[in-house]
């Protein structure tokens, strides 16, 4: 296997040093973009050794305007004849068929046209499959609730090597982050999840089921991070990324240590004591945003029971009065179910048709 090189600097160099010149030999007039954006954990800068076992290589999208779209499979077949078989000693071809669903891995042709990877699609194709959107559309705010993070993250994060016609660039920066109230609306029922289950995490405890104790205290620090990553305005990545990315963030350093004492609790007096110290930073956060009017940043008892709780429900009041936007205001008057990576976690549900997706907010 040849020598690991991050993705990022692996394909810039590709399109700098090999397509570029052939795109520029074949195609002198024409206005596109290259990026690596989509799927892959090279997006976001987090592959390593063991990446290049699937999925990963020499490949990148060129981005047509509208008017060249049907230059697409000219553009791809000429690559195919005259892009050469490796690179940096690493495979340009692919296989034709996955190895496993959804896996595809490098090999090196024996002769013949290269199978690449270097995809020519218009900015309105990539957003469709992306993010199940048709850009010709209006852009509501039930799109954005039904916009999984990581899907957004994909398209923010990555690298543009080349952008000549600005219409990635464009998009790039209207997805830069929610609206301001979806923004408000998301972390408002952040909050929420935690006034839901602040309390159980203790009684389950105190009912001697220490293992209900520490699922109902795990969900509990994946929604303290979830809002670090609101708070930061950084898009969540899927499960596999996600305490990595985690550990990127301004707060991980005070926060991280905090969430790992929760994790490792052997008892719920222990995981209420470090949940409750992760409460009272993740206050003082929301406080420092200034969004809202200065809420308690110390916890207090849960009515007359002995449990310690923030009173997440507290904020999340205090972030929906902030809102203006008819419509969002509309969907925070129904049940406070946040976005889809709020009210599930099962991969499939993106897979739904978004108009079943989109009657959750209508």
């Amino acid at each position: 296997m040849s020598t690991f090189i991050a993705g990022r600097d692996l394909n810039r160099r590709f399109y700098l040093e090999v397509v570029l010149p052939l795109l520029n030999t074949s195609f002198p007039q024409l206005n596109y973009a290259a990026a690596l954006l989509g799927p892959g954990s090279e997006t976001l800068g987090l592959d390593s050794e063991m990446s290049m076992d699937h999925d990963w290589g020499l490949h990148f999208f060129l981005f047509l305007q509208e008017q060249d779209a049907h230059l697409g499979n000219t553009i791809a077949n000429i690559l195919s004849q005259q892009l050469p078989s490796t690179f940096l000693d690493i495979p340009v071809s692919f296989p034709v068929e996955p190895i496993e669903p959804r896996t595809r891995i490098m090999k090196r042709p024996t002769d013949g046209p290269i199978n690449h990877r270097i995809i020519p699609i218009t900015v309105r194709n990539f957003v469709r499959i992306q993010l199940g959107f048709d850009l010709a559309q209006p852009l509501e705010a039930a799109d954005w609730l039904t916009f999984p993070s990581h899907a957004l993250g994909e398209i923010v994060a990555g690298e543009v090597y080349h952008d000549a016609t600005g219409e990635l660039s464009a998009l790039r920066s209207q997805l830069s982050w929610y609206p301001r109230d979806i923004w408000l609306y998301l972390l408002a029922a952040g909050w929420q999840r935690i006034g839901q289950e602040e309390h159980l995490m203790p009684r389950a405890g105190y009912m001697n089921d220490e293992l209900g104790s520490a699922l109902i205290g795990s969900r509990l620090v994946r929604d303290v991070m979830r809002l670090g990553f609101l708070m930061e305005k950084r898009y969540a990545p899927y499960a596999k990324w996600f305490g990595t990315a985690f550990t990127r963030l301004h707060c991980a350093q005070s926060l991280g240590p905090i969430l790992w004492r929760a994790q490792q609790a052997s008892s719920w007096k222990e995981r209420e004591e470090a949940l409750c110290r992760a409460y009272e930073q993740l206050a003082h956060m929301h406080n420092a945003l200034g969004l809202t009017q200065k809420l308690p940043e110390t916890v207090s008892p849960f009515f007359e029971r002995p449990f310690q709780v923030i009173h997440g429900e507290l904020f999340a009041q205090a972030l929906l009065k902030q809102i203006s936007d008819p419509a969002v205001q509309r969907i925070a008057r129904q049940r406070l179910i946040g976005n889809i990576d709020q009210w599930s976690d099962n991969t499939d549900i993106e897979g739904l048709e978004r108009a079943k997706l989109r009657s959750l907010y209508s």
